[in-house]
């Protein structure tokens, strides 16, 4: 097999440059995509080889339509695709195909983006650690050691990247389903807030916190493939200067017996390489992060109440017998949320959005994205009240910025004596993506750790 670049910007001016056959290098992606266990629901052969060509065709004639022309992406099977059907996740939702590629979709394949198909997830995108027992459950695990989880909703756009099937994967967040993933495969992410995109034709779960973004190998694949599904053109940001830069590490993160050892450890070092490089970095307590997480705490996951009431008609049908049961248990789950922590959870969200502001008043938030690395497989999928536990303690940190439609960047940290993944999170209040993007491009230029062993 030929080796290509890792990344997808790399692989663009591979394609443009004359020096990658965009055609071998869809079939070959293509070739692993089939060969893989459990990582893809559905694949488009015939749409990714006739893009394909049109993108070779396009290099031929000098007439590419940007630095991702031919470039090679997988979908989370949440998104419409015209002439497959999307699955969630589940067996039973309609299995009817689409009729028009969701938004994004369209948006990428107009850039010369090329479908190579649709990524597994856990069923209705409603668990942060990818378990899915109807189509399998994909892992890409460093080391010699037991499987172990790949983190979810976005289970198989994670380990499709991590196996170097594509260079980028799109998935969606509600909760953590991007950043979780990514952190227990050592990739990139990125989290927009959710005014940013248009979900046109992707399947829900919650309305108000769900939003779509990337997995990558590298955080400026993140921020190139974001622009091309928003239908704009690819932006070449200008990093921050660090010097003019405020980090703030909460030391929260740093006393919270719940944060493993390695996580720590790995925060740690970031957070002292990013102040060598002359980032100013400050260390305290942010009442917002902690009154948000009491705040879930003690009233529970709106998430959750949204989720009920999108699925409560099917979870009312006989159809929900045939449902992952730990799926089924969480959404019922939420029919116990009281309407008075339903309507404090919306009040207190805006709220807590302005305190979070303040504190920062232009600082950018560090922390870890999941205070684990990735736990063992086995255990978790024959004992739903220990699958139970160990889900909410691997979305607590990241349903932080979720609650309060926070840009976040998710970037490895190292890992820890396991050979497990670590992550950190930068993180900026609702609406100030751009203004992350500089600052998370200008830390990842400093952020060197050593790789797992793949």
């Amino acid at each position: 097999m030929v080796s290509y670049p890792s990344t997808a910007l790399a692989m663009g001016e591979a394609i443009q440059h004359g020096k990658l056959d965009p055609i071998m290098l869809t079939r070959q992606c293509l070739a692993a995509a089939k060969e893989s266990d459990a990582v893809f629901i559905s694949l488009t052969p015939e749409r990714a080889m006739f893009e394909a060509a049109a993108a070779a065709r396009r290099q031929a004639q000098g007439a590419s339509l940007g630095p991702l022309d031919g470039v090679p992406i997988a979908w989370k099977d949440l998104f419409d695709i015209a002439g497959a059907v999307t699955t969630a996740g589940s067996r039973v939702l309609t299995e009817k195909p689409a009729m028009y590629d969701a938004t994004a979709v369209r948006h990428a394949t107009a850039a010369g983006m090329v479908c190579l198909g649709k990524t597994n997830l856990t069923e209705l995108a409603y668990s942060g650690l990818g378990l899915n027992p109807h189509y399998g459950t994909p892992h890409h695990t460093p080391g010699q050691g037991e499987p172990r989880v790949p983190g979810g909703s976005s289970s198989g756009s994670a380990v499709a990247v991590a196996k170097g099937i594509v260079p980028a994967a799109i998935g969606t967040d509600t909760a953590g389903s991007l950043r979780v993933p990514a952190a227990f495969n050592g990739l990139a992410s990125y989290r927009p807030s959710q005014a940013r995109h248009s979900r046109q034709g992707v399947t829900p779960l919650a309305h108000s916190l769900d939003t779509i973004g990337v997995i990558a190998n590298s955080l400026e694949d993140c921020l190139a493939i974001d622009d091309v599904i928003r239908g704009e053109e690819v932006t070449t940001r200008e990093r921050a200067d660090p010097e003019r830069t405020v980090i703030v590490l909460d030391t929260a993160y740093l006393y919270d017996e719940r944060i493993e050892e390695g996580v720590r450890k790995n925060l740690e070092r970031s957070a002292e390489q990013l102040a060598n490089a002359g980032f100013h970095l400050i260390r305290r307590k942010l009442a917002s992060v902690s009154d948000t997480l009491h705040l879930i705490q003690h009233h529970g996951w709106l998430g959750a109440a949204e989720a009920y009431t999108e699925y409560r008609e099917l979870l009312e049908s006989e159809a929900a017998e045939a449902m992952d049961p730990r799926v089924r248990q969480r959404l019922m789950n939420a029919q116990k949320m009281a309407p008075d922590s339903i309507v404090t959870l919306y009040r207190q969200r805006r709220s807590l959005q302005a305190q979070l502001r303040h504190e920062l008043a232009g600082a950018t938030l560090l922390s870890p994205t999941v205070a684990h690395t990735a736990p063992l497989l086995a255990p978790l999928e024959d004992n739903p009240e220990r699958f139970a536990e160990v889900n909410l303690a691997t979305l607590r940190l990241s349903m932080v910025a979720s609650l309060l439609d926070s840009p976040a960047i998710a970037l490895p940290s190292g890992v820890d004596k396991n050979q497990q993944h670590t992550s950190i999170q930068l993180t900026a209040p609702c609406g100030e993506d751009e203004a992350l993007m500089r600052v998370a491009l200008a830390a990842s230029d400093h952020l060197g750790f050593p790789a797992a062993n793949q």
